[in-house]
């Protein structure tokens, strides 16, 4: 029986791999058998993620700590991890930040803060690992993690940044999609929507969140840890081969409306 989700002797690079659903992702990766970089910019949380998943899934897991807004470091991360792991089949940019406020009260500061971490950041990274291991293998997956945010508006929280932002990755994947494709890279992007991690769960447990939610999310309420996994997972599968250039919502139905 062919497993056709097997990640066995793949080589995954997670950026934002410190907390939540960079966290999230790079385990169900591991459970599908790959080897695991976790890459943030706190080398004591990467380590902790990575010795966790060594000895739950039983591969291969480093932490490289890493700011994705550094094209030198990011240089350097990618070489050693080249020379550690031997190359780079999947990276999934799940690294990014959120600037909430007014768009009259937003500084230039804060919005070329989100610009140079969402997009540049994300840009930078696919750059390093498509000339330096996907592109000489001629072989990866790049899976550019944008957000609903970057199909659409809204009216919860006001965010133009971020919006902005995770706008341009949509059209980055399908500009490097396009670009890559004849050399064996596919570049796709999910656009999670409202997700349970550490720092959101909170608010999404608040009362008014919750009214919010049964009005405006189809399947009325946030999604769950796990639920972005498998769309990870599918995007990863060498099995997945003409897949390329996609943005796929995983938002409850919140775009669909």
């Amino acid at each position: 029986m062919k497993n056709y989700f097997d990640l066995t002797g793949q080589v995954a690079v997670i950026t934002g791999c410190s907390t939540g659903l960079g966290v999230q992702m790079a385990k169900a990766f591991a459970n599908q058998g790959a080897d695991i970089v976790a890459l943030a910019r706190r080398k004591n949380l990467v380590d902790e993620v990575a010795a966790d998943i060594a000895k739950e899934y039983g591969v291969k897991a480093i932490g490289i700590s890493c700011d994705i807004t550094d094209t030198e470091a990011i240089d350097k991360a990618v070489d050693e991890i080249i020379d550690r792991l031997g190359k780079i089949d999947i990276l999934v940019n799940n690294a990014g930040t959120g600037a909430v406020g007014p768009a009259q009260n937003i500084t230039d500061d804060q919005f070329i803060n989100e610009i140079n971490i969402d997009l540049f950041g994300t840009f930078k990274m696919a750059r390093a690992v498509a000339k330096k291991s996907m592109i000489p293998n001629k072989y990866g997956r790049v899976i550019n993690i944008a957000s609903m945010y970057g199909l659409v508006g809204n009216k919860i929280a006001p965010a133009a940044p971020y919006h902005a932002a995770k706008g341009g990755v949509v059209n980055l994947t399908r500009a490097l999609a396009s670009e890559w494709a004849d050399k064996g890279i596919n570049v796709n992007s999910i656009c999670p929507g409202y997700f349970e991690t550490p720092l959101t769960k909170e608010t999404l447990d608040s009362e008014f969140f919750q009214n919010y939610a049964r009005t405006m999310i189809p399947m009325a309420r946030y999604g769950r840890e796990g639920e972005l996994d498998t769309t990870a997972i599918f995007l990863a599968a060498p099995a997945s081969s003409y897949v390329n250039g996609c943005i796929i919502p995983v938002d409850g139905g919140y775009t669909c409306m």
